[in-house]
């Protein structure tokens, strides 16, 4: 009988903890082959000669059986060899690394799909890293609910993410954050609330900022918004047209808070504490809201009709007709399709419906039939199962949503609408202004709804004060993060060593400009020689970058006189950094810094001097390249064919007579002067 290896299954919440499934205490290029062979399991297909393994996770709280992938790209047989990824975080002069790692878990729909030749393009993946073999990388992309996955949260994809990492040893890995809620900037957000950025709660440092950003602007920046005292806030827009629902915002909060609310960031006031306290008080929040209520149901509002509190319920019903779960619903419906298609349809089209209303500021959020049927279609190819659910979707209820069906009084056609049911409240899915939505709701009656009004009328629109808009934009400019997990000398029977490079081995006579290469990590026994500890830097940087495929290791500098045959121990301390000097470097090899092989440099006026990821352009005369936002080209605008950066300009035609052209940046307020003027603002308001 044919025997048949049995796979493999592990905890979603409990993979790659400590000790579990396996204990890794090796180099990470030594340690991924060991997690490949231990936990996961090749697959019978690969994706354009590159091969693939998966590990099974259970998601406990379903029982749902997801893939994790790991894809090993060879870059010598790879059509992108080098790293943009590297690049943009200031690794350009990393020596090529011969093999990279992509870590995936697709889209919920795509489990059961073999990954395909555009996988590490798709931004889709709930979650996407790569790793080079040197222990350096990149967190590409994590979708949680927000971003499409239907029950994991971005928070359990980013906890398994730090342990996987955590596990084999990774030395860096760096992330862009771009992420989003609400419309809100979430790097600024938790930036002003916690000090750090959302990906800072598992330890993700400033890196380096866009537009010339430095690591002490970005500090200086979250110093100034954490530190906005709210009675100055009140004060500061007492002469503006939300200065009454400000100061009821924030003294609603005040008096459901147990201490004295006196800053605007969390932890100013006791981060743990204080946060607990404002939700413990539910009992004041639900008295509160009854008074709102009933108040508002007396007093007479001078809003149009549609704007009011009551129920506008689509047909001009006096009663709402009684809703049913669309679970059930679907449950009981003679359907060809399994129920689970079903309930995916009509996530979409809610989402679809979500959408539509944070689009629309006034007016009806409503969808016609054809609408929700070609946003759907956007994610679902049977248009016969579409067309199944958007028949039943009336009065039904999904997730915490109820969805309609019913005219609309102005276009007389037939939509979809979605209420909220969140709290046991039904209102209008009219999408109405902040501002008004808030005062008629009342402070604290929402409070996702009062950090959408604080974010954009606090934070993005504060009056008069340059200090905050300059400390906005500083944050919003960084957008590069960084952990990194330290070197380790583990207390067992091994010697472990950072080894790098001497000079005399790279010829650096071309790359003057460019920083050294970071060392390798080597481990070897207790017991083991100098000659053995050579043979293993050797091979150690032989297996990892293409540039040293062929180094021999001479010596270990400050051990020239030491015979290979001593013992190590005693000799040199473990978890030292040291330098070798070897031959055999392939200097002449293409693929030699991740940063590709053209030498080119950025010289921009707002300080920059490498690629940021920002949009670039290079000068045609001095060919050095800057940001195109500095050079006075908005972001919406194309490049011209023939650009001089301000320099050639000076240098070409007096200054009386250069304003006569492209070359007149004076007027353009770009963010390069941000730094600079951020620095004399806060030097005005702090003594150093």
């Amino acid at each position: 009988m044919e025997s048949h290896t049995k796979k493999k299954f592990y905890g979603f919440h409990t993979f790659a903890e400590p000790g579990f499934p396996v204990s890794l205490s090796g180099a990470f290029r030594d340690n991924m082959r060991q997690f490949l062979q231990q936990c996961a399991e090749p697959e019978d297909y690969d994706i354009e000669g590159m091969p693939i393994w998966c590990t099974f996770l259970v998601y406990e709280n379903r029982g749902t059986v997801l893939p994790l992938y790991t894809v090993e790209e060879n870059v010598k047989h790879s059509d992108s060899p080098f790293c943009d990824y590297c690049r943009c975080a200031g690794w350009s002069h990393h020596f090529v690394s011969k093999r990279k790692y992509h870590l995936i878990i697709p889209a919920n729909d795509e489990w059961n799909n073999p990954l395909d030749e555009g996988a590490f393009d798709i931004q889709t993946h709930l979650l996407h890293g790569l790793i080079h073999c040197n222990g350096y990388g990149h967190l590409i992309c994590i979708n949680g609910i927000e971003g499409g996955s239907k029950f994991i949260c971005g928070r359990e994809i980013m906890d398994l993410w730090d342990r996987i990492c955590t596990t084999l040893h990774v030395r860096r890995i760096s992330v862009e954050d771009l992420s989003r809620k609400h419309e809100m900037d979430l790097r600024l957000l938790y930036g002003v609330a916690y000090g750090h950025s959302w990906f800072g709660k598992w330890g993700y440092r400033f890196c380096h900022g866009s537009f010339g950003v430095k690591e002490h602007n970005y500090e200086r920046a979250m110093d100034i918004l954490s530190s906005l005292d709210l009675d100055q806030v009140i004060d500061d827009f007492s002469l503006t047209k939300g200065c009454t629902l400000i100061k009821q915002m924030i003294d609603r909060y005040r008096d459901m808070s147990d201490t004295n609310l006196r800053l605007i960031q969390i932890h100013a006031y006791s981060k743990n504490q204080t946060f607990n306290r404002k939700y413990s008080a539910s009992s004041v929040m639900s008295r509160s809201l009854s008074r709102y209520r009933t108040a508002l149901q007396r007093c007479s509002l001078k809003f149009p009709t549609r704007l009011s509190l009551k129920n506008n319920y689509p047909l001009g019903k006096e009663t709402p007709a009684k809703c049913r779960k669309f679970s059930n619903l679907a449950a009981n419906l003679d359907s060809r399709w399994p129920v689970r298609r079903l309930e995916h349809v009509a996530e979409v089209i809610v989402e679809a419906l979500k959408e539509k209303r944070a689009r629309n500021n006034v007016g009806s959020c409503g969808m016609t039939r054809q609408e929700a049927r070609d946003a759907a279609r956007l994610h679902i190819g049977d248009t016969g199962l579409i067309d199944h659910v958007l028949k039943v979707m009336n009065n039904v209820i999904a997730g915490n949503y109820i969805i309609r069906r019913a005219v609309n009084r102005s276009t007389k056609i037939l939509e979809y609408t979605i209420q909220d049911i969140k709290g046991g409240k039904e209102f209008s899915c009219s999408k109405i202004p902040d501002s008004i939505q808030v005062l008629i709701m009342g402070p604290g009656r929402s409070v996702s709804e009062d950090v959408v009004y604080l974010y954009r009328n606090v934070l993005v629109g504060y009056p008069e004060s340059d200090s905050v808009k300059f400390a906005v934009q500083m944050v919003l400019h960084s957008k590069h993060f960084v952990k990194e997990w330290p070197f380790r000398d583990e207390d067992d029977d091994s010697l472990r060593f950072v080894c790098r490079l001497a000079t005399s081995s790279i010829d650096l006579n071309s790359d003057i400009s460019r920083d050294f290469p970071p060392g390798e990590y080597v481990i070897v026994p207790l017991y083991a020689t100098l000659g053995d500890l050579k043979i293993a830097v050797q091979n150690a940087m032989r297996d990892t970058y293409c540039v040293t495929e062929n180094l021999q290791v001479m010596e270990i500098l400050g051990m020239e006189g030491v015979r290979d045959e001593e013992v190590l121990f005693g000799l040199i301390e473990s978890g030292k950094e040291i330098w070798v000097r070897g031959c055999g470097l392939d200097l002449e090899n293409d693929l030699k810094y991740e940063g590709g092989a053209e030498n080119w440099t950025v010289r921009c006026k707002c300080g920059a001097r490498d690629d940021d990821g920002e949009r670039m352009v290079a000068c045609d005369i001095c060919e050095t390249w800057q940001h195109t936002r500095c050079g006075g080209i908005e972001d919406a605008e194309a490049v011209p064919r023939l650009f001089v950066c301000d320099s050639c300009c000076s240098s070409l035609a007096p200054e009386e007579t250069r304003f006569g052209f492209t070359c007149n940046y004076d007027s353009y307020e770009a963010p390069v002067l941000l730094p600079n003027m951020l620095e004399v603002d806060m030097g005005m308001m702090y003594s150093e």
